[in-house]
């Protein structure tokens, strides 16, 4: 095994926290791949991975190395990319990382088209509530609901969502349409605890900023099930636009307070760049700015 393989390795094992893992996601045997990094630790002379019974864990020098590998690996890529020359076809893994909800409404319908389009691609998405580190947990691409900071990545913007008050049309029957922000303390709430904004929730008065602290009776871990008990007519909600575009559009949920709403969030698709933008990195942005540049939940003013 040479030694670009055995970084391949390694970099897996120390992804995936375990050596099976690692073994089905390279499609080896687990002795093979236990070999491996044992003769990479040998030749260098340091240990990487910490092994127990249970797990395995990334030491220090490890971590160090494991960027170096990266970088070595991308490096290697782009060499190879430049060259194939124009015609470089999109081939190897995608690692990209995306919001939990976002991911399974939006970024799952693309990966598997994606996939379908392009056979010699593989992809790894990692959706999570968390701005992940690209460069640490080497991730291509990465789906980002908010303003950026300057980073020095790369960014093409796909949309926009907005901080939403929804509640079924019947609970609105039943209990009156909020005329303003402050009545909601009136008012039975649903909030998510994977919000940050749970107890404040933040609006605009005529440009001015306007808190509103909420004691909900129902706090839940997930936007889902927030949205859920909304729907099923116990109360009012806050969330993102997205979330329940269509729920909106079916009639189940209906948005109020339009006039406070606070400015939309960006949504950016983001992803890195070196001297050459790999091929399977810039043909998923791409695609990913034409569906998601053309979906009326990101793009409500879009002209059709």
């Amino acid at each position: 095994m040479d030694r670009f393989q055995e970084m391949q390795v390694f970099l897996a094992v120390a992804e995936e926290q375990g050596f099976a893992a690692a073994a089905r996601r390279l499609n080896m045997s687990p002795p093979s791949v236990t070999r491996a990094v044992a003769a990479l630790e040998e030749r260098i002379g340091t240990l990487l991975l910490n092994r127990t019974t249970r797990s395995v864990y990334i030491t220090e020098a490890g971590q160090r190395y494991a960027e170096d590998c990266r970088r070595i690996l991308a490096e290697l890529e782009e060499a190879e990319e430049s060259a194939a020359g124009s015609h470089a076809m999109p081939r190897g893994q995608l690692t990209l990382t995306a919001p939990v909800l976002f991911g399974e409404l939006f970024v799952t319908p693309l990966m598997v088209d994606f996939l379908e389009l392009h056979p010699a691609v593989l992809i790894r998405a990692l959706l999570v509530d968390r701005v992940v580190s690209m460069v640490d947990e080497g991730i291509d691409v990465a789906v980002r609901i908010g303003n950026l900071p300057d980073s020095g990545l790369n960014a093409v913007r796909v949309g926009e969502v907005r901080r939403v008050i929804c509640a079924s049309p019947a609970f609105l029957d039943a209990h009156g349409r909020p005329t303003h922000p402050e009545q909601l303390q009136q008012m039975q709430v649903v909030a998510s605890a994977s919000s940050p904004l749970l107890s404040d929730w933040q609006f605009e008065d005529n440009g001015s900023p306007l808190s509103v602290r909420l004691q909900p009776r129902l706090v839940v871990t997930a936007n889902q099930a927030a949205i859920n008990a909304a729907a099923l007519g116990w109360g009012l909600t806050r969330v993102l636009s997205y979330q329940v575009a269509a729920k909106v559009a079916s009639g189940e949920l209906e948005i109020v307070l339009q006039d406070f709403e606070q400015p939309p969030l960006p949504v950016h698709v983001v992803y890195q760049g070196g001297r050459k933008v790999a091929a399977k990195v810039r043909a998923f942005v791409d695609f990913c700015e034409q569906r998601l540049g053309q979906d009326p939940a990101l793009n409500p003013h879009r002209p059709g």
